[in-house]
């Protein structure tokens, strides 16, 4: 199944977009992100059904990230996808934090969320992949002793949003294989941390597995779906 079905079957199964939508689209300039633009503009301009797509780029300001402006708004276009820029700056006290991956991600999603609500969004579409969502189920196992991960769809509690992620069901390495058919440029300098996180050691776990069974990811992404309760200990 390549990557359109999948990303229309992840819509229909988990109803991840409904008539009069306006969908934001966290647009970070990575070929998840500009894959998300493209399925979702093209998918805003069938008849039924019927919403609005806007992508919003975020740039933080201490952080050595560029992304080509022009390029952005030029891909966008191409979808008529409206194109918003951003630029939000880490707080003094903030800065010096630990966890610098922890400390944007939290700066990038606050422009997010408050973007969204003054543009009358009421959905946030991220392009979190296959892999994603299991990478982050064991980093909860490993590091939290929760079982949990990133949903395709999420409700806000306290703001009047929702979370999707249509490309829930597709697999990194088909995103990858899209994005050079497609041309998609990169990124014109990439994140200093990205090769530091904790992210990319379960990233290099994930490998093993899937090494020791081609399918284990269809297999550990069904169980989230399988939860045998009988046979876990209960407090």
């Amino acid at each position: 199944m390549n990557i359109v079905k999948k990303f229309h079957k992840a819509c229909a199964d988990y109803g991840l977009i409904a008539d009069g939508d306006h969908i934001l689209i966290g647009l970070s300039g990575g070929k998840d992100s500009l894959a998300l633009v493209e399925l979702l503009g093209r998918r805003a301009q069938i008849y039924k059904p019927r919403f609005r797509v806007t992508a919003l780029h975020v740039r933080v300001q201490e952080r050595a990230y560029i992304s080509d402006l022009s390029y952005l708004q030029a891909f966008c276009d191409e979808f008529k996808v409206p194109f918003v820029v951003k630029d939000v700056e880490i707080s003094g006290g903030d800065s010096e934090y630990s966890n610098p991956c922890f400390l944007c991600s939290w700066y990038r999603r606050k422009a997010l969320f408050n973007t969204a609500q003054e543009l009358g969004c009421n959905k946030i579409a991220f392009g979190h992949h296959r892999d994603d969502i299991l990478e982050t189920m064991m980093m909860n196992l490993i590091y939290q002793g929760a079982f949990a991960t990133m949903p395709p769809i999420l409700q806000m509690d306290k703001m009047p949003l929702q979370i999707i992620r249509p490309l829930c069901l597709i697999d990194e390495a088909d995103l990858i294989a899209y994005a050079q058919e497609r041309g998609y440029r990169k990124q014109k300098q990439l994140c200093p941390f990205e090769h530091v996180s904790s992210r990319e050691k379960v990233k290099g776990l994930m490998a093993q597995i899937k090494a020791l069974n081609p399918e284990a990811a269809d297999s550990m992404y069904a169980a989230m779906s399988n939860i045998k309760e009988e046979y876990l200990p209960r407090r």
